[in-house]
């Protein structure tokens, strides 16, 4: 089976990775003369920051790149082998740590309302972001941006959602906020009410690192999210025998019998896109879709869509 299956999304992965060089050439171009990066935490110590200074801080500069920057990584169908989502990731850009990746500051920020001040700045960049790929007539359906569970819990947060929605001019679909599973281990009740009412105004949730150590299967039953992200420890058990295939299927149904969507992340094979795919699983994120890239080198390429899993 596996031999039927074409290499094209590897190929469709080079729309990423067409500027890949220049990329890791500017993570490495950081000067030790460039704006302390203090001057972007510092403005988690103030709850009462206007929307210029918001921006002003998002567009602070180390070493010619954003001190908050995201990058993005597709996000695609088996089927048709096309960019069908965005999956953003922050790194923090810092003249004396270099480039520190969301495990190295997420748990940290979340202690305080550090995490709350960060996610208004990525929330902007996404914005920015969606506004431009959609001048750019670049197609996808949502880019994700990771909510903390302390902003979704957060009273009035909702309304300063639509603020900034409507400031930009931006459907609400086509914005996708990524939980962590500590949905399922520390939501309650109104977390459900919020991810609920977001819904209703067109937004998507996605539950990621599903099926992992710390995800409690179950649980999942309270919380209507849209999509959930298989973990890339689930993807990386998969082998091409009965036991395994019925395991993966038994668990996307489940996905689906609550109405939501699962995505495979982790995915590096042809063979692991083939048993997922004959489980129903639609999507795909991992070194086989592409890897993460600044938003400037977000191109389509004429020939995206050449992967097609065989539909036997």
């Amino acid at each position: 089976m596996e031999n039927e299956i074409t290499n094209g999304i590897a190929d469709a992965a080079d729309d990423y990775a067409g500027g890949a060089g220049n990329y890791v050439a500017d993570t490495e171009n950081f000067s030790e003369e460039a704006e302390s990066y203090a001057d972007v935490t510092d403005i988690y110590a103030d709850e009462t920051y206007s929307a210029e200074a918001e921006k002003e801080i998002t567009d602070v500069k180390v070493g010619g790149l954003r001190a908050i920057e995201l990058i993005y990584r597709g996000i695609r169908e088996f089927e048709s082998g096309e960019t069908t989502f965005l999956q953003s990731k922050t790194r923090l850009n810092t003249p004396d740590h270099g480039t520190l990746m969301p495990e190295s500051f997420r748990k940290v920020a979340e202690l305080s309302n550090q995490c709350v001040s960060l996610f208004d700045l990525e929330f902007r960049q996404l914005l920015e972001t969606i506004k431009t790929l959609q001048e750019r007539e670049y197609y996808f359906r949502w880019i994700s941006v990771y909510m903390p569970l302390k902003v979704l819990g957060e009273k009035g947060f909702q309304a300063k959602l639509m603020t900034k929605m409507d400031d930009f001019g931006i459907d609400t679909n086509k914005v996708c906020f990524e939980i962590s599973p500590d949905l399922l281990i520390k939501g309650d009740g109104s977390h459900s009410t919020a991810i609920e009412h977001l819904r209703n105004r067109g937004f998507h949730f996605m539950i990621t690192e599903f099926g992992g150590m710390n995800s409690p299967l179950m649980r999942l039953a309270y919380f209507p999210v849209d999509f959930v992200q298989l973990s890339t420890e689930l993807v990386g058990y998969l082998r091409e025998d009965d036991r395994t295939q019925a395991a993966v299927t038994s668990i996307i149904d489940f996905i689906d019998g609550l109405g939501a969507q699962p995505i495979a992340d982790g995915v590096s094979k042809a063979e692991q896109a083939e048993m997922l795919f004959r489980s129903q699983c639609k999507y795909c994120a991992g070194p086989l879709a592409g890897k993460y890239m600044a938003e400037r080198y977000l191109r389509r390429k004429k020939d995206e869509g050449s992967y097609v899993v065989n539909k036997k």
